[in-house]
């Protein structure tokens, strides 16, 4: 351990699409809007959600967790990204960098989590209605986020703990925006095949094994919905399940194309645009979808805006 410490730089150098400098405004004005709209997006549906007392309910729950968790996730990496394009030295402290690392990670495993949870959700309110209170009970629902975050943030401090103890040989030039496990295995001077195995494992169980679940839970929930008699209630059904299965397709379309498809020489920047898509685009896009496409959010949406209307008056 000695060793590696030795071999910690002070700061490392965030490369990002530094050789093509005519690129920075249009990434800074992409990086700044999306910010923006993050914040603001995720920050109404959880006030909408505290709020309303008919979305008191597990889905909106599950959802302001959803929220919460999108809001953290871009705030890990974007300001400092935002500083960086605005700069001639693109540089983040090694601390800075393992924070970064930490909470990105641990958000990203959470959300992989809590993706799934949201899918049982749905599956037992369609799939189960006369029994939907009785199973998701409010304990339950604590419980299964809970585990989420908790799993999320365990499975973070095994893979920060195995990436920086790898000795970096005094390489610093991280050729990403942000640091991220297989941008950081890359600065090191060992075989990092038992890193980039136990990646991949680790991967299966945070991206796969959720993502199976979500498409069996999905499974069941077409079969009941297409034997929902009215076209209302299919409908309805189908519109509650959309939102979630577009957000699962971003997400785990983008994160599984990083981390389970090998590495390819001929695609250097790929890791750099799926990252910047599922770090910073999805989470813009959650909200606005959940909204766009939900009647009860866009009903909430307009009784507290009447609401606060007339509290001013």
């Amino acid at each position: 351990m000695k060793g590696v410490n030795a071999s910690a730089p002070r700061e490392f150098i965030l490369l990002g699409f530094s050789d093509r400098p005519w690129l920075e405004l249009p990434l800074f004005v992409v990086f700044l809007v999306s910010y923006v709209l993050t914040i603001f997006g995720n920050l109404a549906i959880i006030a909408v959600s505290h709020l309303d007392p008919k979305l008191h309910t597990p889905m909106y729950f599950f959802l302001t967790n959803l929220s919460l968790l999108d809001l953290c996730y871009t705030t890990s990496t974007v300001p400092q990204m935002l500083v960086n394009i605005c700069s001639t030295r693109k540089v983040i402290s090694y601390g800075g960098c393992v924070a970064q690392l930490f909470i990105f990670l641990a958000l990203g495993s959470t959300e992989c989590l809590l993706l799934a949870v949201m899918s049982f959700d749905r599956f037992v309110a369609i799939c189960r209605p006369l029994h939907y209170s009785v199973i998701m009970h409010q304990r339950l629902c604590l419980q299964l986020a809970a585990a989420s975050w908790i799993s999320g943030f365990g499975n973070s401090v095994l893979q920060s703990t195995l990436t920086l103890q790898l000795p970096l040989c005094g390489r610093k030039e991280v050729d990403h925006f942000f640091c991220e496990v297989p941008a950081l295995l890359k600065l090191s001077c060992v075989d990092t095949t038992a890193n980039e195995a136990e990646l991949f494992f680790i991967s299966v169980l945070f991206l796969l094994l959720p993502l199976t679940l979500i498409l069996v839970s999905y499974a069941f929930i077409a079969r009941a919905v297409l034997r929902i008699q009215s076209a209302e209630g299919r409908k309805k059904a189908f519109g509650t399940c959309g939102s979630h299965l577009i957000v699962v397709s971003l997400f785990y379309g983008t994160a599984i194309s990083m981390y389970l498809q090998p590495p390819s020489p001929n695609s250097k920047d790929r890791g750099k645009m799926v990252s910047l898509f599922y770090g910073i685009i999805a989470p813009m896009l959650n909200p606005l979808i959940y909204t766009l496409r939900n009647k009860d959010v866009k009903g909430a949406f307009k009784r507290v805006i009447v609401w606060v209307f007339l509290i001013k008056k």
